[in-house]
C-alpha cells in the first residue's frame, strides 16, 4: 500500500494570485475552479500517479485536516483508433494525479497543501506559504489570434451522413444502406453529437497563465479547467457538471438544448420561452434526462430528477437544464459513477454506445480531452467531475479549439454550424484580457 503524506495549513492569500506566483516553478499544473462557488483546487508539480485510490493510505498532517486532492483528466473516447491532434497526443495516459502542491479555496478559506511520499519537509511549506502570501494582484493580457475556419460544406456532409444513419434523411432504401455502412441497424441511433475543431494561431507567444486568468476573471460562466503537461496545456470553461459526491449524496445535471441569450433581458426571456417550447430541443434534452435517471436508478436511491427542465443562462447562450440528485448506494464510489455516467447523451448521443461508434466513423479527428470527464477526488472519496466542454489544447503559439452540438431528426446543418460558433466564443474569450 502506498503512503501519501499530506500537510495542509491556512494562508492569507488570494488563491489565484498565489497560483500565478507559484506556477513559475512548475511545468505540471492542474486546475478545477468553480466560478459559482468556493470549490477551487489549483495543483502544481508532479508527485505521483495512481491507477486506483483503493490502496493509497493518506496520512494527514498540519493544522488543517484537508484530504489530499487527486486530479483526473480523462479523454472522451480513449479507445478511439483515430489519432488525436499532436498536442492532445503529448499528454500521458494517467488516471489519478497527486500534485506536489495544491492551493485550496473552500467555504473555510484558502489553504496550502504540500504532498509527498515521505514526511513533508517544513521548509518547503514555509517557503511556498511565504511566496503565496506575498503575491501581487494578477493582471490580464489580450492575445491576438487568427482562427482558421473549417469547411461549412464538409460539416453539412457530416450532419447529413449522421441523419442518414439515423434513418432521418432520404429514401428508406438509402437510409438502410447508409446505416448498414456504419454497422448499425436502421434508426438505431436517435441522436449523435458531432463537433468541430478549429486551429488557432497567435501573433505572439502566450502562456497557460494568460488563458487561465482571462477565463477566471472574464465573463465566461462555469468551471474553469486546466491541465498543463510540460509545454502543452488543455483548458477551458465548461458549464456541465457530470457528477458531484459529498458523503452519500450525489448530484448531476442534464444539459442539452441550446438557444442564444440575445442582447437584452427581454430578448433572453423570449428566446428561453421559445427554447422551452421547441419540440426538437426538448426531445434532445429528454434523451439525457432518461439516461441519467436510469443510471441513478441503478446505483442510488432517493432519486430526484424533475420532469420539467429549467433554463441555464450563460454569457452568450442558454441551455435546457434539469438537475439530478440522489443518495448513493453503499460500496459505489465516485469513480464508479463517472464510469457509469460518461459519456452522457449530451456529448455522445443515444444510445450512447452506438452513437460513439457513429462519431468515430464520421468525425475526421479524435477529440482527445474535449468532452472528457475532468475533475478531482479527495482522499475520502468525495469530489466532482465536469464534462470538458468549451475547451481547447495549446502549446503557447498555436492550438485547437472544440465545440459540438446534438444532431437529431429535424436538425438543420447550417443552424447547428452557427450554434457551434456561439459555443466557441467561450473558449476564445480566454484570449481576451479586456472583456
Amino acid at each position: 500500500m502506498a503512503k501519501v503524506h499530506s500537510f495542509t495549513c491556512p494562508i492569507e492569500a488570494d488563491v489565484v494570485d498565489a497560483f500565478c506566483v507559484l506556477q513559475r516553478g512548475f511545468t505540471d499544473q492542474f486546475v478545477y475552479y468553480r466560478k459559482d462557488a468556493p470549490v477551487r483546487f489549483m495543483g502544481l508539480g508532479r508527485c505521483i500517479a495512481f491507477s486506483s485510490l483503493e490502496d493509497v493510505d493518506c496520512l494527514k498532517e498540519g493544522p488543517s485536516h484537508h484530504e489530499p486532492v487527486f486530479f483526473s483528466f480523462n479523454r472522451f473516447d480513449a479507445e478511439n483508433p483515430c489519432p488525436p491532434d499532436p498536442l492532445n497526443e503529448a499528454f500521458p495516459r494517467l488516471r489519478f494525479m497527486l500534485p506536489e502542491v495544491v492551493l485550496i479555496e473552500d467555504e473555510q478559506g484558502v489553504f496550502l497543501q504540500v504532498n509527498s511520499l515521505a514526511p513533508v519537509y517544513q521548509g518547503r511549506v514555509e517557503r511556498f506559504a511565504r511566496q503565496a502570501q506575498a503575491a501581487s494582484h494578477r493582471s490580464r493580457r489580450t492575445v491576438e489570434v487568427a482562427l482558421e475556419m473549417d469547411s461549412r460544406d464538409a460539416w453539412v456532409s457530416q450532419v447529413e451522413e449522421a441523419l442518414g444513419a439515423m434513418g432521418a434523411l432520404g429514401t428508406q432504401e438509402a437510409d438502410a444502406e447508409d446505416a448498414s455502412k456504419h454497422g448499425l441497424t436502421k434508426a438505431s441511433v436517435r441522436k449523435a453529437v458531432l463537433s468541430r475543431r478549429l486551429e488557432v494561431r497567435a501573433t505572439e507567444p502566450f502562456s497557460s497563465k494568460d488563458l487561465l486568468v482571462n477565463l477566471i476573471d472574464g465573463p465566461a460562466k462555469g468551471t474553469v479547467l486546466l491541465y498543463r503537461y510540460a509545454d502543452v496545456f488543455f483548458c477551458g470553461c465548461t458549464p456541465e457538471l457530470l457528477v458531484r459526491k459529498r458523503g452519500d449524496r450525489v448530484e448531476s445535471m442534464c444539459l442539452a438544448g441550446t438557444a442564444p441569450t440575445g442582447t437584452s433581458d427581454a430578448e433572453r426571456e423570449m428566446l428561453a420561452a421559445r427554447l422551452m417550447a421547441d419540440e426538437k430541443n426538448r426531445r434532445e434534452h429528454d434523451y439525457v434526462v432518461q439516461f441519467i435517471r436510469n443510471v441513478f436508478g441503478r446505483t442510488c436511491y432517493n432519486v430526484d430528477v424533475p420532469d420539467v427542465p429549467g433554463i441555464l443562462a450563460l454569457t452568450n447562450i442558454q441551455h435546457l437544464h434539469t438537475p439530478a440528485s440522489a443518495s448513493i448506494l453503499e460500496g459505489t464510489s465516485l469513480w464508479d459513477m463517472v464510469g457509469d455516467l460518461h459519456p452522457t447523451p449530451a456529448v455522445a448521443g443515444t444510445p450512447v454506445g452506438e452513437a460513439r461508434l457513429l462519431i468515430r466513423r464520421i468525425e475526421p479527428f479524435n477529440r482527445g480531452f474535449f468532452a472528457g470527464a475532468c475533475g478531482y477526488v479527495d482522499g475520502a472519496g468525495d469530489g466532482e467531475f465536469s464534462v470538458a466542454l468549451r475547451t481547447g489544447v495549446f502549446d503557447g503559439e498555436r492550438g485547437y479549439v472544440y465545440a459540438g452540438c446534438g444532431i437529431v431528426s429535424g436538425s438543420d446543418p447550417a443552424a447547428e454550424y452557427d450554434e457551434i460558433a456561439m459555443k466557441l466564443q467561450t473558449v476564445l474569450s480566454a484570449f481576451d484580457g479586456e472583456a
